[in-house]
């Protein structure tokens, strides 16, 4: 029997499944999370490796939608890109990330701003999730929307962001098949009671089932006020995904650093451009953003898990692959203790990070 195809039992965990935090094992085999009721009543057989979980909490591994480098890579550079991606995809396992969207920006003039993912899906290789490349549109859709309409007949996910645009106009990309705002309230009109703008799309009656809409929102404690993050949260909680959007800055020491031709200092967990108050971006990571948005909130524990991998793949229409416990999923998922820090990362159920020896 090979190792791939070896039953693997999880055991003496609770798992998130469902919107619910229950006392059950995982069974695993093959990369894929089985059904045991076919293994006790079809297969009759026992797991070849059970893994004693120590009463951790297993949830869906997270999906970063918008990140921009980190570990002093940015993406948007094309030196060194193979060597950022790999060293980046590596580092991502530590904070739970099991796949994410390495992100290109492209300053632009016109009133929209569209970004693009490709399928986004784990590729593994050497136990690293490696990425097809995320990366923005040069090119906006036309203001008729039968450029977002061609986009999103061919698959591509559109978002609407970095944005002056009227409610009218964000309702109009809605209908033509845009489904995502880039980190809601950031670069866009602020609210207003007469036209709240691309914010107002959260309350829109042009929300259906079939037309939905997720937002991205970065609740690393700088960006958006916890209030604005209650806001979000209770108008609109099945569309919010959480985002880091952090900068190439995230995970280095405190202290300065150039990074390309910018001077970067570190200090009291934030970036500023050296010498500066001035911030340049997020450093957060997803497993903090998880616990902020905890804290500001008072959300589930059950809920703001899955703003960070049930969302995310619901918005990529993955959610039978990724961003779930259920059978037949990928097994990507990670352990957490009580205080929600990441104990350990799995791909394809191996184990591809462990913050202890336990395991």
């Amino acid at each position: 029997m090979t190792n791939a195809s070896k039953l693997y039992q999880f055991i003496n965990c609770k798992i998130l499944r469902n919107h619910r935090i229950v006392k059950e094992d995982i069974w695993v085999r093959d990369g894929k999370i089985v059904n045991p009721e076919r293994i006790f009543y079809d297969e009759k057989i026992s797991a070849d490796v059970k893994i004693d979980c120590k009463g951790l909490l297993l949830a869906p591994g997270f999906i970063e939608l918008q990140i921009n480098g980190g570990y002093g890579y940015d993406f948007s550079f094309i030196e060194n890109t193979e060597a950022g991606i790999e060293l980046v995809s590596k580092k991502l396992l530590e904070h739970g990330v099991i796949a994410y969207c390495p992100t290109v920006g492209v300053l632009m003039g016109q009133p929209f701003l569209v970004h693009m993912w490709r399928v986004l899906l784990s590729i593994k290789k050497r136990k690293v999730p490696i990425l097809p490349t995320a990366f923005w549109i040069i090119k906006m859709a036309y203001l008729n929307w039968k450029g977002c309409m061609e986009l999103k007949k061919r698959n591509v996910i559109v978002s609407l962001g970095h944005s002056t645009a009227d409610l009218l106009e964000g309702e109009e990309a809605l209908e033509a098949g845009a489904s995502l705002i880039t980190h809601l309230f950031n670069a866009m009109l602020p609210f207003h009671h007469r036209d709240p703008g691309l914010v107002g799309l959260l309350a829109s009656d042009k929300i259906t089932q079939e037309k939905k809409i997720f937002f991205g929102i970065i609740p690393d404690g700088i960006h958006t006020h916890p209030a604005a993050l209650r806001i979000a949260y209770r108008v609109h909680p099945d569309g919010l995904i959480m985002v880091t959007d952090a900068i190439s800055a995230a995970g280095l020491n405190e202290g300065q650093h150039k990074i390309g031709q910018l001077d970067i200092e570190i200090r009291d967990n934030k970036a500023f451009i050296a010498g500066t108050n001035t911030l340049c971006g997020s450093i957060a990571t997803m497993s903090e953003c998880v616990r902020n948005f905890m804290k500001a909130t008072g959300c589930s524990p059950e809920y703001a898990l899955e703003s960070a991998s049930l969302h995310p793949a619901q918005a990529l229409g993955i959610e039978d692959q990724k961003g779930t416990l259920n059978f037949g999923a990928d097994a990507d998922f990670i352990m957490l203790d009580e205080t929600f820090e990441i104990v350990s990362t799995w791909i394809s159920g191996q184990l591809v990070y462990n913050r202890t020896t336990d395991l």
